[in-house]
């Protein structure tokens, strides 16, 4: 069964033929007669991995999303056994597990949004400006499959309805991670993930007596969150407010050079 979207036959140009039409000209120097012909009308794709998205309430999610930006940033800085770590790991580590901790922060948080597809003239504005930066400059915009993704995994947090002390150690499994390419302290960092493990499963049959299966379905929906990538969280929620800034580099400031 070919599993494509019908929107893809015929190639990029069916996504939003007026748009392709105008970016044809300006490469060949101006528009033709022909460039607003009537048949050139504008076409949605509705495939979920091409719909571009935004936030419904940018300045009130945005808001919350910052706040828990900021409780992770301090969750880590707090940890005595992630502050033991050589600089150059703690950066690996918070390069890597910066998204998945503010996923589990907003879970925690019960942080909840709505998205809208991203409006024509703001497709058309991006387009032309991205024209104007070097490739580098690109970033990939939020798309409808990567929000479901991201919803579809709170979802799955929510139904877990962890408690405070179940989240701090899933969020200990998830920052000592040893599969981080080039850690100086690899063994120590897989030693200390094997402890937050083993604090997560026996908080969980404290809680949850006779629930033997609870902690491998913790395990299991934190698994989602690898699948969620940092750029769709970026872009999401923090583009509208930091504008060209580079999100990691604002985390890195947070975490070595503020004052408790």
């Amino acid at each position: 069964m070919d599993s494509r979207c019908d929107c893809s036959n015929g190639g990029d140009r069916l996504l939003n033929p007026i748009l392709y039409n105008i970016l044809s000209q300006m490469d060949k120097g101006g528009p033709s007669q022909d460039t607003f012909h009537h048949s050139s009308f504008p076409h949605r794709c509705n495939c979920e991995v091409r719909r571009t998205v935004c936030l419904v309430r940018p300045s009130e999610v945005c808001k919350e999303a910052s706040a828990v930006l900021v409780k992770t940033v301090h969750f880590m800085r707090n940890l005595p056994a992630f502050k033991q770590l050589p600089p150059g790991d703690q950066y690996a580590l918070l390069r890597s597990c910066w998204a998945p901790l503010f996923i589990l922060g907003l879970a925690q948080e019960h942080v909840d949004f709505d998205v809208t597809d991203v409006p024509a003239d703001s497709m058309l504005k991006k387009i032309l400006l991205n024209r104007q930066e070097s490739p580098e400059t690109e970033r990939e915009q939020p798309t409808m499959a990567g929000v479901s993704k991201l919803r579809c995994c709170l979802k799955k947090f929510w139904s877990l309805d962890l408690s405070p002390k179940e989240y701090a150690y899933l969020k200990g499994t998830t920052i000592f991670n040893p599969d981080v390419p080039e850690l100086q302290a690899g063994l120590f960092v897989e030693g200390l993930q094997q402890e937050a493990q083993h604090a997560l499963s026996e908080v969980v049959q404290l809680l949850h007596p006779g629930h033997q299966e609870r902690f491998a379905r913790i395990l299991l929906t934190a698994s989602m969150l690898q699948g969620i990538t940092p750029s769709l969280i970026a872009e999401l929620f923090f583009r509208p407010v930091i504008g060209q800034a580079n999100l990691l580099e604002l985390l890195v400031d947070m975490l070595f050079c503020r004052n408790p």
